[in-house]
């Protein structure tokens, strides 16, 4: 598994394996609603729904990103950093899952 944040990072690495692990247990979109009120504020909800709509804008084409800040009510600054990460940076998680949601083998 590569390790996406870096070694320094505020959280343990333990905690953050623990994180994961307990995501990947859930199976249903009430399961992880209800794990997600717990775990998050409902403006850090807000914030991840809010990128994952303008990465998936971003992906669709055909639109500006002031048009995808408009559509997604999110800032351009947020639309700029999405791109980035969907075109630069190496993690390439939002990528992952979106050739996934496609039916693109990844």
């Amino acid at each position: 598994m590569t390790d996406a944040l870096p070694p320094n990072a505020a959280v343990p690495a333990r905690s953050r394996l623990d994180l994961y692990d307990a995501l990947l247990c859930l199976k249903t979109r009430e399961e992880v609603d209800a794990f997600l009120a717990d775990l998050c504020t409902p403006a850090e909800v807000r914030a991840f729904a809010e990128r994952w709509q303008v990465a998936r804008l971003l992906d669709a084409g055909g639109k500006s990103y002031r048009e995808i800040a408009a559509e997604a009510q999110a800032s351009p600054t947020t639309v700029v950093r999405v791109a980035r990460f969907l075109k630069e940076m190496p993690h390439q998680g939002y990528r992952l899952v979106l050739d996934r949601q496609s039916g693109v083998s990844a």
